[in-house]
């Protein structure tokens, strides 16, 4: 059983600064301690140089550095907007570039390291920071980080806007605040495993429950005629994929779950009975998540054994299929405005001057009106059905419990960016529908689709 040493109130200096009762939990990493530091000063942790009595504190050993309630250590480090940079004389060509080099020289966002079994947060969150509404929202909030109170939800919430607003550029970051705050709210991803490291956790798990839509739900009794027919409404989170023998397309898989057989107290019948459960969505988040169910518990060997099945997933997506007559009801204006523009397009692309058709868009391509993707009563709704693929977080591996997790962002446009912790770099569409599955290569887990954006070609007044 591992011996847990004591949380100790210790003051750092730094220059001119004086802080008093800094918490220091010396069964943590120190690199957990650095990441107070940062909270505290704005010094990046690599830029961090801890010292007692002469000896420096690394990232990952406490070493011979002793601490007790009271301890005063000494830390040295400049904020990186105060650091003079020098000027670069010489030029560097693509070839010689390494990947930090050549992520920045592409306008790519940065990466996270990975902290030991991280990966699963990492990239979560370089899937959520496609969606620019959260972001939005994050900006709009104004609490800090604060490590020593309670407040472990304010502190999540502004770890997580800091951490996105460092990552649009630049070398890859250290999420170690957020990490922190995530092993506070939930001491179960700081569960360690044998040789002291963190283990892996399930992606799904940990991504974050902001885009929730609603079914209408239909029970009926497959054993009785006269049992009536009950409706309930339920709330989800993201619509989940069940993988069968015969599934080789996203949308079945969704289909087959929004209709299973359930057994449950019949009252006609006086006993449990068999009832389908049939689901359709009432209200359709503006960003959409699915889940595919990948998977399932092997009771001989103990874990949480995958299905590697190739599932077929497209990158703009139609969820009308899924919805309830009343919502289809309320998404035929906007889904009619779609194929008049598409019906437009068609007809200028057949007729006309081709190279002087190319003029005009190029001259009118940032000239258009933007219609609202939610319904007129239902902000953060989807108005139409239509969605396109944002974000893809795969599973590699045999188990939940290990693997790896990878994110695959899309970009600009049409150009996507694949996110392994640290290392950032391009990638095509054709290689995100090749994440479809049917090997051990890098498997789609969870897909991220955002709302599909309708404009309206105009002219300058």
């Amino acid at each position: 059983m591992p011996i847990f040493k004591e949380q100790l109130l210790i003051k750092v200096k730094w220059g001119k600064e004086l802080f008093n009762d800094v918490e220091a939990n010396t069964d943590e990493d120190p690199l957990l301690f650095k990441a107070q530091l940062f909270a505290l000063t704005g010094v990046q942790p690599e830029r961090q140089k801890v010292m007692l009595k002469g000896t420096t504190l690394k990232d990952n050993d406490w070493g011979n550095i002793k601490l007790s309630d009271g301890t005063m250590v000494l830390m040295m480090g400049t904020k990186e907007e105060d650091v003079v940079k020098e000027p670069e004389i010489k030029p560097v060509f693509v070839e010689d570039m390494n990947e930090t080099e050549l992520a920045s020289s592409l306008d790519l966002p940065a990466g996270l390291h990975n902290l030991g079994n991280t990966c699963y947060m990492n990239a979560t969150i370089q899937c959520l920071k496609s969606v620019p509404e959260l972001r939005e929202a994050l900006n709009s909030f104004k609490e800090n980080i604060n490590l020593q109170s309670g407040e472990i939800s304010q502190s999540i919430v502004a770890s997580v806007r800091d951490l996105l607003s460092g990552m649009d550029n630049g070398p890859a970051k250290h999420p170690i605040i957020l990490l922190k705050m995530l092993h506070t709210a939930f001491p179960r991803f700081a569960e360690r495993g044998t040789g002291g490291t963190f283990v892996q956790q399930d992606a799904n798990e940990c991504w974050t429950e902001y885009f929730g839509g609603k079914f209408d739900v239909e029970w009926k009794c497959t054993e009785s005629d006269t049992e009536p027919i009950t409706k309930t409404s339920e709330d989800f989170l993201q619509l989940s994929c069940f993988i069968s023998q015969d599934v080789k397309y996203m949308i079945n898989g969704l289909k087959n779950k929004m209709q299973e057989q359930i057994t449950k107290h019949s009252s006609v019948l006086g006993k449990d009975a068999v009832f389908t459960k049939t689901a359709k969505i009432s209200r359709l988040p503006a960003y959409l998540t699915i889940q595919f169910v990948r998977f399932f518990y092997k009771e001989n060997n103990k874990v949480n054994a995958k299905i590697l099945k190739d599932i077929k997933f497209p990158l703009e997506f139609d969820a009308y299929d899924l919805c309830s007559p009343e919502l289809q009801e309320k998404m035929v204006p906007i889904r009619n405005k779609f194929k008049e523009l598409e019906e437009q397009q068609v007809t200028e692309a057949l007729s006309g001057d081709k190279t002087q058709q190319k003029m005009t868009e190029s001259k009118n391509e940032k000239i258009y009106k933007i219609e609202s993707y939610s319904l007129p009563d239902d902000l953060g709704s989807n108005n139409s059905g239509y969605y396109v693929l944002q974000a893809v977080l795969t599973h590699k591996g045999r188990s939940s419990s290990s693997g790896h997790y990878v994110a695959w962002v899309r970009h600009k446009e049409d150009s996507w960016i694949k996110c392994d912790d640290s290392d950032v770099t391009p990638v095509t569409s054709e290689e995100i529908l090749k994440l479809s599955g049917g090997g051990d290569w890098h498997c789609a887990y969870v897909l991220l689709y955002g709302p599909k954006i309708l404009k309206i070609p105009g002219t300058k007044e």
